[in-house]
């Protein structure tokens, strides 16, 4: 989908994605000290707003103008006084360049697309890791079109947490988790299990 197409997404009256932040977000990052944060592909700003309300100073990019709209109103409620913790940045990651080695924590939640542009993005991603600085990948993984449910059913925006390893080879990270992980969901079918991909690495 192109950013006029989330734009549409965006600008209905609920939120598209949930209001706090993803779980394995949160579980990595719950825990560490504040300090500068990148989001890229952020959206809504649901990743971005929770470090925010943290003390993290938070740059969140995308290319959804409506989707930076909304993250902006959150902030406006949510954060206050401190609503310039919040950054946002409206760029398509084919293009934006972050400061190299300017964030201890860079995640990219859900930014599936064709795999030229996702290696492009997830380069441009580890290179912003500062030294002592984690990268948080996330996405759903090709293994969901078969066993898993959710996400888009395009196996070309598809990819596993070894893909993404692979994506950043050679650019300075050290690999501590590349795996799959489910998380239980709740369909009009019942109980169903999404499978997601999930790396972390950090700059020694």
């Amino acid at each position: 989908m192109d950013s006029a197409g989330w734009d549409r997404r965006y600008t209905g009256s609920e939120l598209v994605w949930s209001a706090g932040p993803n779980r394995w977000v949160q579980e990595v990052a719950a825990d560490l000290p504040a300090g500068n944060a990148l989001d890229l592909a952020a959206g809504e700003g649901r990743n971005a707003l929770w470090l925010a309300e943290r003390g993290w100073t938070v740059t969140a990019v995308d290319f959804s103008a409506a989707g930076l709209a909304r993250a902006s109103s959150l902030a406006a409620r949510r954060l206050g006084e401190h609503a310039d913790r919040l950054q946002l940045v409206e760029a398509d990651l084919r293009e934006y360049v972050p400061v190299r080695h300017g964030a201890a924590l860079v995640i990219v939640a859900y930014l599936q697309v064709g795999e030229q542009v996702r290696r492009h993005a997830l380069r441009a991603a580890a290179d912003a890791v500062a030294p002592a600085g984690l990268l948080l990948v996330v996405a759903h993984d090709s293994d969901n079109l078969a066993h898993g449910v959710g996400g888009p059913q395009d196996p070309a925006v598809l990819y596993t947490a070894q893909d993404a390893a692979s994506d950043i080879e050679g650019h300075g990270l050290q690999v501590l988790r590349a795996e799959p992980r489910t998380r239980d969901i709740t369909t009009d079918e019942g109980p169903r299990t999404a499978i997601d991909a999930f790396l972390l690495a950090h700059r020694p």
